[in-house]
């Protein structure tokens, strides 16, 4: 399905600390609750602007993946939250041949992985959309599923882990690929003309991944926010259903944010307060992919700040002024 090609690139493969990181700060909130009701914790803290009609991105996933947010916290989330209520969750079909490739290959898939209750839209079901991408290097535009545009807001729910070539996925993996449509925007992402299906990759990869992110960030505008769950973070994205490689990073909790470029930068960071012996696949898996290029590409397009401030919902709203870095993240690792 996916291949290890890994080109040369310059600046992705290495983590930048706190320390030298410049700007403003954003606020990022915590929770060590994994479960629906450390998600509905942390999701109250950033939903002031979902409004109207809202769609819910997340990775729902291959067929019986092991690794996917548990769908009964979702569903209690959204039966839960007012405004949520008649919010659908979106998908688009994949690049690759597998359970999703398909629109009712796809619509197979979500039942058997209990996605059924409430609407699923796969956006690019019935033809596509392209949006301008402020900014871009590679691309000036991205296509996206048809009915994104049909929607308000977007909770983008994001299952924080590694990926076969972005190094990891958080939020803007999720958007940046998965808004995409199945056939041109996500040949876009990852294919050069005449050339073989994955031949994008290291730095080039990680900045088509962000511009196709900055088309969807600037479509919502203020109407957009994220949450990351890290837990179960195989080194492999969901993509790979039945096929991921074992979990061998700790669970840590969840985020949120209305910063992208935050909310990822602190998983990342995360991710490097912990052990070598807890964090050694994950980190590798990063670096040799080149993944912190999301990060510093999104912080070139304006998107956010890679610097923010800590809210430790388990300990009373807790300020952490992330100003030492790593060190200070050390206690929120288990």
């Amino acid at each position: 399905m996916l291949n290890e090609k890994i080109t040369a690139g310059k600046g992705g493969e290495r983590y930048v600390p706190y320390n030298e990181r410049t700007g403003n700060e954003s606020i990022v909130y915590f929770t060590r609750d994994l479960s629906a009701d450390g998600l509905k914790k942390v999701y109250e803290k950033v939903n002031a602007n979902m409004t109207e009609k809202i769609a819910v991105k997340l990775h729902t996933g291959e067929q019986h993946g092991p690794n996917i947010i548990p769908h009964g916290w979702v569903k209690e989330l959204i039966q839960g939250e007012p405004e949520l209520k008649n919010a659908s969750i979106v998908e688009t079909n994949t690049y690759y041949e597998g359970d999703r490739y398909t629109t009712e290959q796809h619509l197979e898939t979500l039942k058997v992985n209990g996605w059924t209750f409430c609407p699923v839209d796969i956006m690019d079901a019935e033809g596509t959309v392209c949006l301008p991408i402020e900014g871009g290097k590679w691309m000036k535009e991205m296509c996206h599923g048809k009915t994104m545009v049909d929607y308000d807001s977007m909770l983008v729910l994001t299952h924080f882990k590694g990926h076969t070539m972005g190094g990891f996925g958080g939020s803007n993996k999720n958007i940046g690929i998965g808004c995409a449509d199945g056939r041109i925007g996500k040949k876009w992402i990852h294919t050069r003309e005449g050339e073989d299906m994955w031949s994008i990759a290291t730095e080039e990869l990680m900045e088509r991944i962000t511009e196709s992110t900055k088309a969807t960030v600037d479509f919502f505008g203020k109407n957009i926010t994220y949450v990351n769950v890290m837990r179960n973070m195989s080194v492999s994205c969901d993509c790979e259903g039945l096929d991921a490689e074992p979990v061998v990073t700790p669970n840590v909790g969840i985020l949120a944010s209305n910063d992208i470029l935050a909310i990822d930068q602190a998983c990342v960071d995360l991710i490097y307060a912990m052990r070598e012996d807890e964090n050694h696949a994950l980190v590798e898996r990063i670096e040799t992919r080149h993944g912190h290029r999301q990060l510093s590409c999104m912080k070139e397009m304006g998107m956010g700040n890679d610097k923010y401030i800590l809210i430790d919902l388990d300990n009373g709203e807790q300020r952490i002024d992330q100003k030492t870095a790593v060190k200070d993240l050390k206690p929120f690792t288990l």
